[in-house]
């Protein structure tokens, strides 16, 4: 049975207030409407699988309506898989779609400003359209990723990145997404990259980051590559 935990009491009101309100209203259109605009989710399921096959322990950051939960369960069937979210409304999608895999997909709702489980305890953790959206708790979020990471292990990501338009900049910004390339570079300085590119959607009206990186401890820095 999936379990699911309240936010420890540290967590800031306000902040948990916004987003439950936000999506409250979202939840149960958000897989119907998102397809088209959060580009590359698949794509970067699969470079994970690419690099690392058999993971014995998964996290996803913000797993939302739990999509890439059940993704996540269909490409490694040996894997116990976590998911962490901020929302009660969004996780009430995700313990629904993921309840056919019973006990190997878990549910955490709380603010991911620390690590989940001991030091290095999962080799893959993925975040999905989720850290543009930590605003504040960026910093906070990268450095519980980095503690979560085994050695060996790999930081998959994708996520907006920047856009020229401001008008496109200030309606994300009601949406809570910030998106004028801060991503990128906190990711190059806490993990090793592997995958490391941007791509244009709907012609340049913006760009998302798709980046797949190796916990700085065991991965060697000449392997890498940058597109």
């Amino acid at each position: 049975m999936n379990r699911t935990f309240a936010p420890p009491p540290s967590e800031k009101p306000s902040r948990s207030l916004g987003i439950e309100n936000y999506y409250r209203l979202h939840a149960r259109i958000y897989d119907a409407t998102r397809w088209s605009f959060l580009f590359g989710r698949d794509a970067i399921l699969d470079l994970a699988r690419s690099m690392h096959p058999s993971p014995a322990r998964i996290l996803e950051i913000g797993c939302g309506t739990g999509r890439n939960l059940v993704a996540l369960a269909r490409r490694f069937p040996q894997a116990q898989i976590t998911g962490i979210d901020l929302s009660d409304s969004m996780l009430a999608m995700a313990r629904r779609k993921s309840a056919a895999y019973g006990p190997r997909v878990s549910l955490v709702r709380r603010a991911y400003d620390s690590a989940i489980g001991p030091l290095g305890s999962y080799d893959l953790v993925l975040c999905s359209y989720a850290l543009s959206m930590f605003n504040p708790g960026l910093d906070a979020a990268v450095i519980a990723a980095r503690r979560d990471l085994a050695p060996g292990g790999h930081f998959a990501l994708v996520d907006f990145h920047a856009t020229r338009f401001s008008w496109f900049s200030r309606w994300m910004g009601v949406n809570h997404v910030r998106m004028d390339g801060h991503l990128r570079p906190l990711l190059r300085s806490n993990f090793v990259p592997i995958v490391d590119r941007v791509q244009s959607a709907y012609g340049g009206v913006w760009k998302y980051l798709a980046f797949v990186g190796r916990s700085q401890d065991s991965a060697c820095v000449a392997n890498h590559a940058v597109f």
